[in-house]
């Protein structure tokens, strides 16, 4: 069984044991997370798409980490003028492992 669900602006495609990283959600280490915003549910090659949601699909997931992502240099530059401005950032991020879908 698989499913698409949506957080944080994105899609992500999920199966029961997968681990991803999303953007962080207020939910402490060892607590639980349903999303209810899934978009398509699919089972032994039948596939059921929402219009944009599917009616009562949850996934549940339980919190792993909170954790940073990987930094990154931001660079402004404009040629000929002196100017440049390093600014850098870390994404904050929640590590979630799917314990189950309900379809």
């Amino acid at each position: 069984m698989y499913a698409v669900i949506e957080t944080g602006g994105k899609q992500y495609l999920v199966t029961p044991g997968t681990v991803l990283e999303v953007e962080k959600l207020p939910v402490q280490a060892g607590g639980t997370v349903e999303f209810d915003r899934v978009l398509l549910v699919g089972e032994q090659g039948q596939i059921r798409a929402g219009a944009p949601l599917v009616d009562h699909a949850k996934v549940v997931a339980e919190v792993v980490d909170q954790v940073k992502g990987d930094k990154i240099r931001v660079f402004k530059f404009k040629r000929r003028k002196g100017y440049r401005r390093t600014q850098g950032h870390r994404q904050a991020l929640t590590r979630l492992r799917i314990r189950e879908i309900l379809a």
